[in-house]
C-alpha cells in the first residue's frame, strides 16, 4: 500500500488539486461521477490541438496521418488495458452510456416479444433505460435481481431467473451507490450456460479493478473515460469480435461504409462500423494517454490505498448518530453512501461543500436501487487514488458540522 510520500507524489500531478474552494483546501470526494486529471492526459490533449491536429482515417496529408496514428494507438491502449484479445475489439463512443446503447439498438432489433433481459436493482439508469426501449417497442421483458440487506447480488436468484428466455444479462461490475463489486467471473459463466449473451458495465469497475475481457469472456464491455481519469465525451465498448462482425451498425453515415450506391451500401468491419462521423479524435487521444497513466501505476497498491480510505471512513462514520451507511457487502470499493437521520442529502452536501468537501447528493441515477432502500437520496463520498486520510477526516468533520447545524 502507498504511503504519504507516495500520495503526495500523485498529487503532484493534478493540478486541480492545488486550488481552495471557500478558502478552504479543495477536498474532493465526487470520483464516482468524475475524476480530476493528471498533467499527462492534460498535456496529451493540449499536444493533439497544438502539434498534430487534423481530421482521422480520410486524409493523406502529414497532420492527419499523425492524428490518425494518435487515435489508433490510443485503441490499443484501451486494449492492452482490457486485455482484448485485438484491436478491433475497441469501439470508442461519447461514453459508457452510448456504449450501452450501441448494443441495446444493435442487438435489440434481433430480439422478440417475450425475449427476456436480466438486470438488477443495483444498476445505473444507463444500463436501465435503453432496455426499456426494447421492452416499449419490441415487447423485450425486463427481469430484476434482488439485492441482499448488505447490498451484495442475491446470486441463488440471479440463477433462479436465468432461463431458456433469457437473451442478454446486463449487470454492473461496481455498483456506482453501494460500491459492491460484482462477482461477475461467475455471472457470465452462469448466463453463457443458458446461451445468453453478458454485457458488463464497467465505468465504476474498470477503475478500481482490474479487467482482463478474454479471462472474464464477457461479451461487452462498457466504460466511459472521464472516470478513468481521461476527458469527458469519450468511452469504449469492447465485444467480441465475432459478435461485432454480424451486429446491425448503431448508426449510419462517414466511416462506417464501404460502399454507398443509390439502391445499396455495404458496411466497414468492425470497429469503424460503429464509429460514424468523425469521432472524438482529441478525446480518445486523451484517453489512450490516461489508460497509458494508470498502467503505468502499481494497480494493486491503489486499490488497496483506496480500501483503506473507504475503511477510515467507514469506522469513522459509524460512530455517529444518526448517520446511515449503505452497502456492507465484502469486498466492496471505495464508495461510501449514506444519509443522515433529518436531513436532505442535497443539505448535507450543500454544509460540506462550504466546509470545501465535494460530496454528491441526490439518487445517483439508481432510482430503482433508492426504492430498494426505502429512501428518495442519499449523499455520496467516493475516493479516488489521489485521496488522503486527512481528507477523509475532513469528511468526518464536515459531517459532524451537519449533524450540530441540523439537531
Amino acid at each position: 500500500m502507498w504511503n504519504d510520500r507516495d500520495v503526495a507524489a500523485i498529487r503532484r500531478e493534478f493540478p486541480i488539486l492545488k486550488q481552495e474552494v471557500y478558502g478552504r483546501p479543495l477536498v474532493y470526494l465526487d470520483n464516482a461521477a468524475s475524476a480530476q486529471k493528471p498533467q499527462a492526459v492534460l498535456d496529451a490533449i493540449a499536444r493533439a490541438y497544438s502539434e498534430t491536429y487534423a481530421n482521422v482515417h480520410r486524409g493523406v496529408h502529414k497532420l492527419s496521418m499523425e492524428s490518425t496514428a494518435a487515435f489508433e494507438r490510443a485503441r490499443e491502449l484501451v486494449c492492452k488495458f482490457v486485455n482484448a484479445k485485438r484491436v478491433e475489439e475497441i469501439i470508442f463512443t461519447k461514453g459508457g452510456t452510448e456504449a450501452i446503447n450501441l448494443v441495446a439498438s444493435s442487438l435489440g432489433a434481433e430480439l422478440q416479444p417475450g425475449d427476456e433481459v436480466l438486470l438488477t436493482e443495483m444498476e445505473h439508469h444507463s444500463n436501465i433505460v435503453p432496455w426499456h426501449f426494447l421492452r416499449e417497442r419490441y415487447g423485450v421483458v425486463l427481469r430484476f435481481v434482488p439485492i441482499t440487506d448488505d447490498g451484495a447480488l442475491d446470486l441463488a436468484a440471479f440463477k433462479s431467473l436465468l432461463g431458456p428466455k433469457t437473451r442478454l444479462v446486463a449487470v454492473t461490475h461496481m455498483s456506482n451507490v453501494l460500491g459492491t463489486v460484482n462477482p461477475i467471473a461467475e455471472i457470465i459463466a452462469a448466463a453463457h450456460g443458458v446461451g445468453a449473451k453478458v454485457l458488463i458495465d464497467g465505468c465504476q469497475g474498470a477503475v478500481h479493478q482490474p479487467v482482463d475481457v478474454q479471462a472474464l469472456s464477457c461479451d461487452f464491455y462498457a466504460a466511459t473515460g472521464h472516470k478513468l481519469y481521461g476527458p469527458t465525451g469519450i468511452g469504449f465498448l469492447y465485444g467480441k469480435y465475432d459478435l461485432l462482425k454480424v451486429m446491425r451498425p448503431y448508426q449510419g453515415g462517414g466511416e462506417m461504409i464501404r460502399i454507398v450506391t443509390k439502391d445499396r451500401i455495404t458496411y466497414a468491419e468492425p470497429p469503424h462500423r460503429f464509429e460514424a462521423g468523425t469521432p472524438p479524435i482529441v478525446e480518445a487521444i486523451g484517453l489512450g494517454a490516461a489508460v497509458e497513466w494508470m498502467n503505468a501505476l502499481d494497480r494493486k497498491a491503489a486499490v488497496a490505498h483506496e480500501d483503506a480510505l473507504l475503511q477510515h471512513a467507514t469506522e469513522e462514520l459509524s460512530k455517529l448518530n444518526r448517520v446511515r451507511i449503505f452497502g456492507k457487502a465484502p469486498g466492496k470499493g471505495s464508495i461510501l453512501t449514506f444519509e443522515i437521520d433529518g436531513v436532505h442529502a442535497h443539505d448535507v452536501s450543500t454544509v460540506l461543500d462550504v466546509a470545501g468537501v465535494a460530496v454528491r447528493g441526490g439518487h445517483h441515477c439508481a432510482q430503482i436501487l433508492m426504492e430498494r432502500l426505502g429512501v428518495t437520496a442519499t449523499a455520496r463520498a467516493s475516493f479516488a487514488l489521489y485521496n488522503t486520510h486527512a481528507e477523509v477526516d475532513a469528511l468526518v468533520k464536515g459531517i459532524g458540522d451537519v449533524l450540530e447545524f441540523f439537531k
